[in-house]
């Protein structure tokens, strides 16, 4: 049987001659009693705050473990989020290649477009060059007989300009 503060103020002695003074063990009793239920509440409101403290803490675990996920998860998504970025920048630079490529062979056909003009043109110049030679050649020729038949011309008129006169 346990030592309960009920049982303390209940017990009862015996009496025997010359024992002690019944109403001071009473008294002491009475005492160690009220005692007795003061440190009973007083575990037991521990208890109880011990029970509120563990709930708590489990609460927090809890909420702890919550954070742990999501920073884990905000980890995952961020890691997500530079490797969609990675590849978005590779598949960027990967058109703009593509684009550069394409210019640069636009560019070159053009290039060799524009040798090919000039080429012609000069081809053209040399033909224009040598058909206004042969034009210029022919119209002095043309010029060069023409003179010479206004000589030979002048020659019979001054003939004739003679024989009229004489």
């Amino acid at each position: 049987m346990g030592v309960t503060p009920l049982v303390v103020k209940q017990k009862e002695f015996s009496t025997r001659f010359r024992g002690f003074d019944v109403q001071e063990v009473d008294a002491f009793l009475e005492d160690v009693g009220r005692e007795l239920e003061s440190q009973d509440q007083t575990i037991e409101a521990l208890k109880q705050e011990k029970h509120r403290l563990e709930l708590e803490n489990q609460g927090y675990r809890k909420r702890e473990d919550s954070m742990k996920n999501a920073m884990i998860q905000s980890q995952k998504v961020l890691d997500h989020m530079k490797e969609n970025a990675k590849k978005s920048a590779e598949v960027v630079i990967a058109n703009a290649e593509v684009e550069a490529e394409k210019i640069l062979s636009r560019a070159h056909k053009r290039l060799s477009q524009l040798h090919s003009d000039i080429t012609e043109l000069k081809r053209q110049r040399i033909q224009l060059e040598m058909q206004i030679s042969s034009v210029l050649e022919s119209h002095s020729k043309l010029l060069e007989m023409t003179k010479e038949e206004n000589k030979a011309a002048d020659e019979s008129d001054g003939a004739l300009k003679f024989i009229r006169q004489a």
